[in-house]
């Protein structure tokens, strides 16, 4: 470890291999928390490389509680819509959008692994879920069930990443981001292929990318729009960087070009957990009122695009109606039913 420091002191990132060794000792509780915060402060002061990300996220994997994907269909393609947050704080875009994906992909192959956690604002994806009636502390064993009969299971990262307990207090004490904030979307517990992956930052779209194809995505889109989301907007444009085939390309987007209305960032916040959850029943219901317009609009395109990524819709325009079929059939409502019931039931 000491080595590895001096390297990191001299401004010389970490090889792939030298992250592996370093995560390693981390997630094994052999570093002591001064050298946890030193190399997380060293990696942040200059963000960390791509080779810095696939190392410790390679370790991260191996030492996860997986969620087994035994009895899905050999063309199942399996899909996380885990962002990084850290965001501008909006109502849970990511978590409405794969209920909406998994209703819409059912019987097309299409099964989602929701990966997320608790918030420091006390309305991340775990708590909403909770809210809403879903079982967030189910068993792995309970959460393949779901995966396997409802088309879509939520997975705790903090049930899934007990080793990630040794440098929890050190990244509360420093109190700023780090690289374990990028790792979470790219260790998914069912190992999902296929992801539409939010980042914070306009700068870590590509290396996350290039990180992604590294690891063995099959297609996946990382996004960040213009004012700060780690969505697709509907309030700005959006940079999307493309994995497909082992390659990356990069477009920006805009909601014009789909004849989407322009929202505002107050018009997607949620005032606290009780209005984040009913704001997405409204929408999973088919509420139309004015006031959930702009909340609906940003889900069915964030929707619209993990259609795209899990191969069911050829575009975006696609996408978007069958998102809308998901909910104007009642199957999107369905479904968080469904996950909700089957959360609570033995594996």
């Amino acid at each position: 470890m000491r080595d590895l420091l001096e390297q990191l002191l001299a401004d010389q990132p970490l090889s792939e291999s030298q992250a592996e060794q370093a995560f390693e000792r981390i997630f094994r509780g052999e570093a002591d928390d001064a050298q946890i915060a030193a190399i997380l402060a060293l990696m942040q002061r200059r963000q960390a490389t791509v080779d810095e990300l696939v190392g410790a996220a390679r370790v991260m994997r191996r030492h996860a509680e997986g969620v087994s994907t035994e009895g899905l269909p050999a063309e199942a393609r399996v899909l996380d819509t885990c962002g990084t947050g850290g965001t501008p704080k909006t109502f849970n875009i990511s978590t409405a959008a794969a209920i909406i994906v998994a209703a819409a992909g059912r019987g097309r192959g299409v099964y989602v692994a929701k990966h997320g956690n608790r918030s420091r604002s006390g309305r991340g994806s775990a708590e909403v879920l909770a809210t809403l009636g879903v079982n967030i502390d189910a068993s792995p064993d309970v959460q393949a069930k779901c995966l396997r009969d409802v088309g879509v299971c939520f997975c705790f990262a903090i049930r899934h990443h007990p080793a990630a307990k040794y440098a929890a207090g050190v990244r509360k004490s420093l109190g700023v981001p780090t690289i374990f904030n990028l790792l979470g979307p790219l260790t998914n517990p069912a190992a999902a292929p296929r992801q539409l992956l939010g980042v914070f930052d306009r700068s870590r779209v590509e290396p996350m990318a290039e990180a992604l194809v590294r690891l063995g995505a099959e297609r996946a889109w990382i996004v960040h729009s213009d004012d700060g989301l780690d969505e697709i907007a509907t309030s700005a444009p959006t940079f999307i960087a493309e994995v497909s085939d082992g390659d990356v390309t990069t477009r920006a987007f805009d909601p014009a070009e789909l004849g989407i209305a322009r929202s505002t960032l107050d018009q997607l916040r949620a005032r606290d957990l009780d209005h984040a959850a009913a704001m997405i029943k409204k929408i999973l219901n088919g509420n139309d009122d004015d006031g959930i317009r702009p909340a609906r609009d940003i889900t069915l395109l964030n929707a619209a695009a993990a259609l795209v990524v899990t191969d069911v819709a050829t575009d975006l325009a696609e996408g978007l109606s069958l998102a809308r079929e998901a909910i104007a059939d009642g199957s999107a409502q369905q479904t968080l039913q469904d996950l909700a019931n089957a959360s609570h039931a033995a594996p």
